[in-house]
């Protein structure tokens, strides 16, 4: 067992696996159901305690005609698929050029509830008999119910699939103030700002939403409500806090408290404003379009409103050079720090995985050569 957050020694010159990690997203309508129930069934995410697997078949049967519906409006299917393995294929290839030390790099994607599946992946890379790897959570922003989750499932399956821990696994768990993600959403801000007229501009007002997180969660200590601050506040400085701004939340589910103020009522709320003359919607806590994005923000939220003319939403990074630039810098870094993990990750764990089942109870279970 080590117990420490540093790589020993430099493994052979097999091909250095980047792999995405996401919850993903169903790339056409007929896997919505799949999609739904496995996002249900992971008490990480939402605890539903001795009841999870029963409510998540329930929770996914009952919704699936309509999120069915939402998909079939933003054209069959998520597009995150598409994009994570964009982003990351642009990303190793940038990698190839600035770290040659730990090149050829080789692109993955892993998902937690669509394909493809974290299972898949890992078998796909054990056939491409990768021995050293980088986990790079796709959420800026740490959270155990997101990160830590999709972590956790990555120990669960190397557990069933890699038990002679033939891989050397390393972790980014976390990004919120990387320069590549803050300058490329404070530039897309600046081009929306211009599609207002001139004498209109220093009344828009910037809405940064992220998806919501149950206070269940919150209260555990989670890390996500101040990381997503943290970026705002890193966009705003960019812009030298030249306009209003407001972090708020959205997609909350069910009953239970979710962190607010939501993002659907404070757009309303705004809209109907006169001394506001705009508003604009940065997704902030979401790497590429998909459905919270396309259909939650484009289609619900702004044709609900009153005066949808004053709102615009940002472009999605999606293909963004300077972001993927960023990102390519940020493993990059990652390599050559030789660390496993961020110094965050041990606490985060502590605090968030009292109720994680099948898991371990130190990153350092997972995270590092274990083949020795």
């Amino acid at each position: 067992m080590f117990w420490t957050r540093r790589l020993y020694s430099q493994t052979t010159r097999s091909p250095t696996g980047v792999v995405f990690m996401n919850m993903g997203g169903p790339s056409t309508v007929k896997e919505t159901y799949d999609f739904l129930f496995r996002l249900f069934s992971d008490g990480d995410l939402i605890p539903f305690g001795r009841f999870q697997n029963i409510l998540a078949k329930f929770i996914a049967k009952r919704r699936t005609p309509k999120i069915e519906k939402h998909y079939q409006e933003i054209g069959g299917g998520s597009p995150i698929k598409y994009w994570s393995e964009y982003q990351c294929k642009k990303v190793c290839e940038i990698l190839d050029k600035t770290s040659p030390d730990t090149a050829p790099h080789k692109p993955y994607v892993a998902f937690r509830y669509a394909n493809p599946l974290t299972e898949t992946t890992l078998k796909q890379m054990l056939d491409d008999k990768i021995k050293r790897a980088v986990a790079f959570s796709q959420y800026p922003q740490f959270s155990y119910s997101t990160t830590g989750s999709s972590m956790n499932e990555l120990y669960r399956k190397t557990l069933e699939l890699d038990p002679n821990r033939s891989i050397n696994w390393s972790f980014i768990d976390r990004w919120p103030k990387n320069n590549g993600l803050i300058q490329a959403f404070s530039e897309l801000i600046q081009e929306k700002l211009h599609e207002f007229p001139q004498e209109d501009r220093n009344k828009v007002t910037i809405l940064f939403s992220a998806h919501s997180l149950p206070m269940d969660i919150v209260n555990k200590g989670d890390s996500y409500p101040a990381e997503v601050a943290s970026t705002v506040y890193a966009v705003m400085e960019k812009l030298n806090f030249k306009h209003p701004y407001r972090l708020v939340w959205q997609s909350q589910v069910g009953p239970k408290p979710w962190l607010g103020g939501q993002t659907s009522t404070i757009v309303k709320k705004l809209d109907t404003n006169d001394d506001i003359k705009g508003i604009i919607l940065v997704p902030v806590a979401f790497t590429s379009d998909h459905i919270e994005t396309l259909h939650e923000l484009d289609i619900e939220l702004i044709d609900e409103c009153k005066n949808p003319q004053k709102i615009k939403r940002i472009e999605s990074l999606n293909g963004n050079e300077v972001f993927i630039n960023g990102l390519a810098g940020l493993v990059k870094d990652h390599l050559e720090s030789g660390e496993l993990y961020s110094h965050q990750l041990e606490l985060d764990c502590v605090l968030g995985g009292e109720s994680a089942k099948g898991t371990f109870k130190h990153p350092s279970e997972l995270f590092g050569n274990h083949s020795e």
